[in-house]
C-alpha cells in the first residue's frame, strides 16, 4: 500500500530550495563583486604612464588573475628618483584577494617613498622590508628593484625572492639574468639584497616579468622563462620596439595556463652607445 506525501511537505521543500538558491545567488553576487574591486583597486594602483628619458623606452603589459575568484597582486612601476635615475619595480604579493591587491599599493608606495631616500638597489629593498614587517601584515612579495642610469645605461639589480629578468643584445645574444636573490619582502628584519650590475647597448632589451607570465599548468618556470628568452633574443635582432615585445611576451603567458597575474616591464635603449 503507497503512501502519500502531505501537500504541505511538498510546499515546504520548494520553499527551501527557494531560500538556497536566493543564499547562493547572493553569495556569488558578493564574490562577483569583491573580484571586480579588487581588480579595480589594482588597477588604479598600478602607473599607466613610463617616465622618459633620450635613447630609452619603457613600456609594459598587464593581465590581471581571472580564473575563479583568484585576483592577484602583482604590480610594476617606473618613476623618476631625485638624483636623475629611474626606478624600476615589479613584484608579487602572496594570496589572491582584496588583501593582497591592498598590499599591493603599500608595497608599490613604500619603494617610491623610500627612494626619496636611498636610490641604492639594495639598501631600498632592506628599507622597504622593514617598513612592511612594521605594519604588522601577514602577507609578503617578491620583488625585483632596478635603478637605470640614463647617462651611461647602467642598470643596477637587486631581488627580493622574486623570478630573474631576461636580457638580448642586438647582437644575437640572450639569456636569464644570474643575479643573487634575496628572501622576500616582509618575512624576516634586517636583511641584506646583493646588488647586481648591468649595462644596456643600442638595440639591447631587458625583461622584467611575474610569474604569471612565465609559469602555470601546463608549462613550468624554467620552460616559461626559455621561451621569453627567444622573443626577447628575436625581438632585439629584429629591432622591435618594447612595446610591441611587450605585447607578444604577455600574449605569451596565454601558453603556461595563465590562471595568475601577469605583468611585463620592458626596457630597451635604441641610441648609439654612450661612454661610461
Amino acid at each position: 500500500m503507497s503512501r502519500m506525501r502531505p501537500a504541505d511537505d511538498g510546499d515546504e521543500l520548494l520553499t527551501r530550495l527557494g531560500s538556497l538558491t536566493a543564499q547562493a545567488r547572493e553569495r556569488a553576487e558578493l564574490q562577483r563583486s569583491q573580484v571586480e574591486l579588487a581588480i579595480a583597486l589594482q588597477r588604479g594602483m598600478l602607473p599607466s604612464d613610463m617616465p622618459t628619458a633620450p635613447g630609452f623606452h619603457l613600456a609594459f603589459q598587464y593581465a590581471p588573475a581571472c580564473h575563479g575568484l583568484n585576483v592577484g597582486g602583482d604590480w610594476y612601476d617606473a618613476f623618476m628618483m631625485p638624483d636623475g635615475r629611474i626606478g624600476l619595480s615589479i613584484g608579487d604579493v602572496q594570496g589572491h584577494n582584496i588583501e593582497a591587491a591592498a598590499f599591493m599599493g603599500q608595497v608599490r608606495v613604500g619603494l617610491r617613498a623610500l627612494a626619496s631616500v636611498t636610490s641604492e638597489p639594495g639598501e631600498l629593498l632592506a628599507r622597504t622590508n622593514d617598513l612592511l614587517l612594521s605594519l604588522g601584515s601577514d602577507l609578503f612579495a617578491t620583488c625585483t628593484f632596478m635603478r637605470l642610469d640614463p647617462l651611461n645605461g647602467v642598470l643596477e639589480s637587486a631581488r627580493a625572492g622574486h623570478i630573474p629578468c631576461v636580457w638580448a643584445t642586438a647582437d644575437g645574444k640572450s639569456g636569464i639574468a644570474e643575479d643573487e636573490v634575496g628572501p622576500p619582502l616582509g618575512v624576516e628584519p634586517g636583511l641584506e639584497y646583493p646588488v647586481t650590475r648591468y649595462r644596456l647597448t643600442t638595440g639591447g632589451v631587458f625583461v622584467l616579468l611575474t610569474d604569471g607570465v612565465v609559469e602555470g599548468p601546463l608549462m613550468n618556470l624554467d620552460e616559461g622563462l626559455d621561451q621569453v628568452v627567444r622573443l626577447a633574443g628575436i625581438a632585439a635582432v629584429a629591432g622591435m620596439k618594447p612595446a610591441s615585445l611587450a605585447a607578444a611576451v604577455i600574449k605569451g603567458a596565454e601558453r603556461v595556463g595563465h590562471e595568475d597575474d601577469a605583468a611585463v616591464l620592458v626596457v630597451g635603449y635604441d641610441e648609439p652607445d654612450v661612454q661610461p
